[in-house]
């Protein structure tokens, strides 16, 4: 019997555990859009988020997608990111938002600059796709001049690779 009672008592600690890390930090970044716009405080750092705000999309919503290697098609993994974003976007019409491209070191810098500005493009024709106004969405490549992480190995580089999506403020 005692053994039942431990192991109980241990699997009530992992549903707790569990329950308490599914709840805490910014874990609303569900991508389902059933946040956007809701009535749930978020909080960052203690100081509490305005719906609607910079701050706001930064926390709901994946405000980056990732590319390929000399590629400027979006992913099917990076779909459910920019949905997100086009919800959080019909959600809060009257906001704004810039999309930055940017390369990995590899390549020459006007090169780079094309690049980054393709796959801007791409994110923003995404967006204007699922009816967000292009005159909302302003573009700008920064090329390789940006890194998100510094190296010289396949690791940085894919992080590198990528469009971020900001509010405009």
């Amino acid at each position: 019997m005692e053994n039942y009672i431990t192991k109980f008592r241990l699997l009530s600690l992992f549903a707790a555990v569990t329950l308490v890390a599914a709840c805490s930090g910014t874990a609303d970044r569900a991508y389902d859009g059933g946040m956007i716009g809701g009535t749930m405080t978020v909080t960052r750092d203690g100081v509490e988020i305005r719906p609607g705000t910079t701050e706001d999309f930064a926390v709901r919503a994946p405000d980056r997608i990732f590319f390929d290697f000399d590629k400027s098609s979006i992913s099917r993994e990076s779909l459910k990111a920019l949905q997100f974003q086009a919800d959080w976007l019909k959600h809060y019409s009257n906001k704004k938002v810039v999309v930055e491209g940017h390369c990995d070191e590899r390549g020459t810098r006007e090169y780079n600059l094309a690049l980054g500005e393709r796959r801007a493009n791409s994110v923003k024709d995404y967006l204007v796709s699922k009816g967000i106004r292009s005159s909302r969405i302003k573009v700008i490549s920064y090329g390789k001049e940006r890194p998100a992480v510094v190296g010289s190995n396949e690791s940085s580089w894919s992080q590198n690779r990528r469009a971020v999506t900001a509010v405009v403020k």
